[in-house]
């Protein structure tokens, strides 16, 4: 519930109502899924496990910068599955019960490709899930990072943290951009009661990862498979976090099912320095 105060009196704004079917007597609709970059790794992942409940409709949206058909290739066709090329910057009209927004580029390779694109995403992006969750009442888990922490100098980050962040530099259009689609979450949970999800993902490997996104993991593998020896960047000592993807999924719907609003960081609770990976 959002609470806003005038003249000294607090009152009580509820969320929007969704679907009168949701409370049907006779007919039970199934829960209509929006994702938002449902064709990316962590994405597609997440669609595999939604499908898996008989009760579910899942709906993606992608414009495949940086995801793939090939990672939903199983479903299309599938009766509770609908695939939408579409970017998220501009408006979507569908009618949905729950939102994940996924949909960012999250490899530095790639957003220092279209920095601009990478915070129009994470803002303007942002804006129009927001919308769409006002229009209809959905709930919305937004994906955002651990890159909001910016180079911390706590180890390991509680939610708490408000992050060492560099608001000009070559990586800031994700990392600010995430920290600005947290303060639109936030924002439209309070003005307009709309139900928000947080979510601050953690270093994530599983399969269909892209092999060339330059991110610690992808190059481990890279250069073994190339029978390269492996490299870090100096000094060695930065420390990363390591997740499965489907315990990262895991996370995510739980969040999105329970009743903390967050930011909640999902991740693995043990960090190694380069070196000892």
């Amino acid at each position: 519930m959002a609470t806003n105060s005038s003249n000294g009196t607090t009152t009580t704004k509820p969320p929007p109502m969704p679907s009168p079917l949701r409370n049907s007597k006779f007919f039970q609709s199934n829960m209509r899924i929006l994702v938002t970059g449902g064709a990316g790794f962590i994405g597609s992942h997440l669609v595999d496990k939604l499908m898996q409940n008989e009760k579910n409709e899942v709906i993606v949206a992608d414009n495949y910068f940086t995801g793939s058909k090939d990672n939903l290739k199983k479903w299309i066709g599938h009766p509770r599955f609908e695939l939408i090329r579409h970017d998220v910057t501009e408006p979507l009209l569908v009618e949905v019960d729950q939102i994940y927004h996924l949909a960012c580029p999250a490899s530095p390779i790639f957003y220092k490709y279209n920095p601009v694109k990478t915070i129009k995403t994470n803002v303007i992006g942002t804006l129009n899930m927001l919308g769409l969750a006002k229009r209809v009442g959905a709930r919305i888990l937004l994906t955002s990072t651990s890159e909001v922490y910016g180079d911390p100098l706590v180890h390991p980050q509680p939610e708490s943290y408000w992050g060492n962040v560099n608001p000009i530099g070559v990586r800031s259009c994700y990392d600010e951009g995430k920290r600005v689609a947290e303060t639109l979450m936030f924002d439209y949970h309070r003005q307009h009661g709309i139900e928000i999800r947080i979510a601050r993902i953690f270093n994530t490997y599983g399969p269909r990862m892209n092999i060339d996104d330059g991110r610690v993991v992808s190059n481990f593998i890279a250069q073994a498979l190339r029978g390269e020896a492996l490299t870090v960047q100096k000094p060695g000592t930065q420390t990363r976090s390591f997740c499965y993807v489907s315990d990262m999924v895991e996370g995510l719907m739980r969040l999105m099912e329970g009743d903390q609003t967050g930011p909640i960081n999902i991740g693995n609770p043990g960090e190694f320095t380069m070196v000892e990976n």
